[in-house]
């Protein structure tokens, strides 16, 4: 049987990465950022520019979504640690998708290189 980590190691030898000092490049050059983590994570911060859709809806929202429908499209994707991109990469692949990539390390890595960090402003009540 396999694992989860057998399943995103087997996806991470499929879909590219990027690391988080060429991740700019890779973003400006994307036509969307995508944060496949869930709603309260990307809540806290997220990639500046990135759009939230969550793993577990990534395929219906690609479908649904005609901006994202063109297999040609350059997206670039992370979450946390690189596990469930990988897993979401694995995914549009299978779906036609040419042109995926995941930045390695996820989110967590891209904090710890001192990397900007957007958060939603909580509406004032004054």
């Amino acid at each position: 049987m396999k694992t989860a980590h057998d399943l995103v190691a087997a996806a991470k030898a499929r879909v590219p990465e990027v690391s988080v000092a060429n991740a700019d490049p890779a973003i400006q050059a994307a036509d969307v950022l995508v944060d496949v983590r869930e709603a309260d994570e990307f809540a806290a911060g997220h990639l500046p520019g990135a759009v939230h859709i969550s793993r577990g809806m990534l395929e219906f929202r690609f479908q649904a979504m005609p901006a994202l429908q063109a297999r040609d499209t350059h997206i670039v994707l992370y979450c946390k640690t690189s596990g469930r991109a990988a897993l979401a990469g694995a995914a549009l692949l299978d779906m036609g998708y040419l042109n995926v990539q995941n930045i390695a390390g996820g989110f967590d890595a891209w904090v710890a290189a001192g990397k900007p960090v957007a958060k939603p402003e909580a509406p004032a009540f004054e």
